[in-house]
């Protein structure tokens, strides 16, 4: 009767590992989409800006007065 009950009790911790580790893989899984996601938009963002990044127009040869 012992031998039953350790038995399913070693199952069902089984099972229970199993089912934590299909998580964790599925939550890495995920986290590296949006990792991925997230670096293709700021290299987008950074690929889209202008060479010089500026926004005044200091540019000219005349100082600030």
């Amino acid at each position: 009767m012992q031998d039953e009950k350790d038995k399913q009790e070693r199952q069902t911790a089984v099972a229970s590992n199993e089912s934590r580790q299909h998580r964790l893989k599925l939550a890495l899984r995920e986290n590296l989409k949006r990792r991925k996601s997230q670096m293709r938009g700021r290299s987008g963002l950074a690929s889209s800006e202008p060479a010089e990044g500026r926004l005044d127009d200091a540019g000219d040869g005349e100082p600030d007065r």
